[in-house]
Formats: C-alpha cells, sequence, structure tokens
C-alpha cells in the first residue's frame, strides 16, 4: 500500500530528528517508493523552513553550518584549536614530499607550522598560505592561478583546476566547512569544491583538517564521501555518536590534542 505523503514527510522529519542528515536513495528505499518522489517531498519540506536540501539528500535545520563568517572574524575563531591542528598536520610532512595545502584559516596554521628548514615542495590555491611559506629557503612554493576570492584570497576556476590535475602529491591537506557521517564533506563556496576533488583524485593521503565544531554538520555545497577521504586532522575526540562508529576505524583518524597539538 503506497504511503501518503503526509506520512513521507512526518517519517522523513523523524529521521533528521536521530540524524543530522539522510539521503535521498537510502529514504526512498525505505519507504518503497521512487528518490523522484523522495526529492518532491524535500522540496516541499524545505519550503516550508522544515529542513535544507543539501547535495544528495537533507539536513536538519537544527544542524545546519551557520553561515560561513568573514575571514576577518574566522582568523579568530577556535584559534587555539586551529594552532593545534596545524601542529599536528605538519608533523605528518616528510622531507622531499609534494604537500598542497588547502585554503582557510586551519590551512594557514599548517603553513605556519612547517619546520623552517623543511626541504619540500608545497603547492597551493591559498595567495595566503604562499604568502608564508615564501621566505622559506628551502621550500618551492607552487601556486595556482585563477580568480580570487576576498578575505581568504583563494584561487578557484578552470586555471586552479588544471593547475592540480597535472599535480601528484603525496599528502593533500584541505580545509573543510562541516563533516556529516551522511552527507560527507560540504563546503561554503560552489566555485572551489571542483578544486577540492582534483586534489583528492590526485593525492595519495588525503587529511581534512576540522575543529570540532565542523563535525555533524553540513554546509552548502558537497565534496565527497568521508570513504573518499584518509583521515580527519581535529582538535580533539572523534565524534562518539553511532552513525560515526563504522567511519572511525576505515577512516584512519589523526586526531590533535588540543593542548600539546602532537598527534595521537
Amino acid at each position: 500500500m503506497p504511503v501518503l505523503a503526509v506520512e513521507r514527510r512526518r517519517r522523513i522529519l523523524t529521521s533528521l530528528e536521530r540524524s543530522p542528515a539522510i539521503t535521498t536513495d537510502e529514504f526512498a528505499a525505505e519507504l518503497g517508493v521512487s528518490p523522484e518522489t523522495v526529492r518532491r517531498d524535500l522540496i516541499e519540506l524545505e519550503r516550508r523552513g522544515m529542513l535544507r536540501r543539501v547535495h544528495g539528500g537533507a539536513a536538519s535545520v537544527a544542524r545546519l553550518a551557520p553561515e560561513e563568517s568573514a575571514y576577518s572574524e574566522r582568523v579568530l575563531e577556535q584559534s587555539e584549536a586551529k594552532r593545534a591542528i596545524g601542529a599536528a598536520a605538519a608533523a605528518l610532512v616528510a622531507p622531499g614530499q609534494t604537500v598542497v595545502i588547502d585554503v582557510g584559516t586551519t590551512s594557514l596554521e599548517v603553513a605556519r607550522a612547517l619546520p623552517h628548514d623543511l626541504r619540500a615542495t608545497i603547492a597551493t590555491p591559498s595567495l595566503l598560505v604562499a604568502a608564508e611559506l615564501s621566505t622559506r629557503p628551502h621550500l618551492q612554493v607552487l601556486v595556482a592561478g585563477g580568480r580570487v576570492r576576498p578575505g581568504d584570497l583563494a584561487c578557484s576556476g578552470a586555471e586552479t583546476i588544471d593547475f592540480f590535475r597535472d599535480l601528484h602529491a603525496e599528502i593533500a591537506f584541505l580545509g573543510s566547512g562541516a563533516i556529516s557521517p551522511t552527507v560527507g564533506l560540504t563546503d561554503y563556496h560552489r566555485d572551489e569544491v571542483p578544486t577540492k576533488r582534483v586534489i583528492i583524485a590526485n593525492a595519495e593521503r588525503v587529511l581534512v583538517l576540522a575543529d570540532g565544531t565542523k563535525f555533524d554538520r553540513s554546509a552548502p555545497y558537497r565534496v565527497c564521501d568521508l570513504s573518499d577521504l584518509d583521515g580527519i586532522v581535529t582538535d580533539g575526540p572523534f565524534p562518539a555518536g553511532p552513525e560515526w562508529a563504522g567511519l572511525a576505524r576505515p577512516m584512519n583518524v589523526v586526531a590533535a590534542a588540543a593542548d600539546s597539538g602532537r598527534v595521537r
């Protein structure tokens, strides 16, 4: 017997009370309806302000990450956590490697934490990261071209994508807008998503930089599934909820102690 629209929508909202997000395909299978039917339900519920649609599904309004602050504000937010994350990430870089450091305030802390005598190649879409490392005598710093976003001074566009398509890195550190076990890694800037995807495709090891405020939330634009990543560098324990339990081990999570910055 077909499930009525009112019942489908009630069950969607009930699911979002238990989980930060749901996927269209999973919910279609659960209800025995087509993904298109679920999408129409999500459109109607979003119109009523009861959820927010994201790529591949929907997220609870209560669990959505707030709009990204201006760079001048974000650089002051979670500053101790970001420094700890930066130190933990920098400790993973070996001499002679080619390393990608993404855009964002936490990415800048990775650059600052790299040893001054490190011999390596650093590639980045961030003019701030490039400027920070430009005086290091033993680093080769490569910066992507493209359109520059004010504040973060992040490059994006076709030139940026082509730059990273031709680059093979041993390790890449990605910035994050938000992280959800259901929706995956998400970001606030649509133009920068293709760049992140190319970096993921061409790097041997991809680690996401995320302080504790980024978990169990979603930003508007989906980058990838968490299974596409090799780990997360964060400032505290990995989330303990049941929806995260199956991801922690295969993702080889790297956690940074907030008080020491050491990898554990």
